[in-house]
């Protein structure tokens, strides 16, 4: 695994002892938001559809910090939007790191060499540099030729400066297995410290709605792709950061439920509920947003917007959670690895779920009509 050993060892124990004293409901990584704005256009993106006036506000570094420290999760990944566009990005890296929280940053790596100079190499850094995978397929992922070429580039002098730096990677169902096993090798061969993979949530302002995967056509995708993995005499096996158990439940051999409350996020319009995908309601504080919102009305199951989720912000905490739970099953899964033949795991019936709500705009008006006053 590529997680890093003190890393896992503290997410662990911060697991563990909220196990022990019944701590029901917790975060195990904050989604800090200190913008929307983006220098890329994504057709895959629900983040960056906002007016002018929303897409120039930023969060403070006071916010932020206020932030990291009202919801006390060990892990703060800070996405955007492309948060290298703050003006005072280094400084909020800065403190986080100072209040020993491990940090990760979220970019399409654009500027990431113009930047790069602003941090410091340190077990408590990485940056993560967004790949939908080969030259071709990432470029029309994001809309622009050119970006894979200078992500690429972007990764090695990162690298050459000693940062830990991994890729995260979206899956669409335009994706082909062959060519996905292949760019996860490309991606070994550039020396990252891991990869990051997930499924496209459907985002209902998403340019591009025809290439979203369903769940079943997800657990197809990753097994075809994890069994393509090490084949070949010279080719190692690939680093993914991120849980055995996650991975083992994208190939659809777990049956897990949504943990929303685990990746909670801050942004422009407060603590968004119920989590980083669906923006259907902001709370004021954190104690607000885990103490008020009727988790029960979302996920798979519950919620229509949810049915098809398998996304990592809302699955890899129940998967980390279950593994200190039951760590005899994940034991005997990571001894068995990925399986990726026989029947599948059941998955959560949708009979009784609630229909979508589309309450996207009440929120952006209600801050359109305070910015203008």
């Amino acid at each position: 695994m590529a997680v890093p050993l003190n890393q896992m060892l503290r997410v662990g124990a911060y697991v563990a002892k909220k196990h022990l004293t019944g701590v029901k409901r917790y975060p195990l990584v904050l989604m800090l938001e200190p913008l929307f704005r983006c220098n890329l256009a994504c057709a895959g993106c629900g983040k960056i559809d906002y007016p002018p006036e929303i897409l120039k506000q930023r969060l403070s570094v006071a916010a932020c910090m206020e932030a990291i420290d009202e919801c006390g999760a060990p892990v703060v990944v800070i996405a955007g939007g492309e948060p290298l566009l703050h003006k005072e990005i280094e400084q909020i890296v800065d403190g986080a790191i100072a209040r020993r929280k491990f940090v990760i940053v979220c970019t399409n790596a654009l500027l990431l060499e113009k930047k790069m100079h602003l941090f410091k190499p340190s077990k408590w850094f990485s940056w993560s540099v967004h790949l939908d995978g080969s030259r071709e397929e990432h470029d029309r992922s994001v809309c622009q030729a050119g970006v894979y070429n200078r992500a690429v580039t972007a990764i090695a002098e990162a690298r050459r400066r000693g940062f830990r730096t991994i890729i995260n990677c979206t899956l669409f169902d335009t994706a082909e297995p062959e060519r996905t096993a292949a760019f996860f090798d490309d991606a070994m061969a550039m020396g990252v410290d891991g990869i990051s993979v997930s499924p496209g949530y459907a985002y209902e302002r998403a340019p591009d709605q025809q290439h979203f995967l369903n769940r079943r056509r997800t657990k197809e995708l990753f097994r075809a792709v994890f069994a393509r993995q090490g084949k070949g005499t010279w080719k190692k096996k690939w680093s993914f950061n991120q849980s055995s158990m996650f991975l083992d439940f994208l190939a659809g051999n777990q049956t897990f439920q949504c943990t929303p409350w685990g990746n909670p996020t801050r942004n422009f319009f407060g603590w968004q509920r119920p989590c980083y995908l669906l923006g259907e309601g902001y709370a004021k504080t954190f104690r607000e947003l885990m103490e008020e919102t009727d988790w029960d009305r979302y996920g798979t199951g519950n919620y229509e917007k949810c049915a098809d989720c398998m996304v990592h912000s809302g699955y890899e905490a129940t998967a980390v959670t279950q593994t200190i739970r039951r760590p005899w099953r994940a034991v005997a899964q990571l001894a068995r690895g990925i399986r990726t033949e026989g029947p599948m795991a059941p998955d959560i019936p949708l009979d009784h779920q609630r229909p979508a709500e589309y309450v996207f705009s009440r929120h952006v008006e209600d801050a359109l009509e305070k910015i203008r006053s």
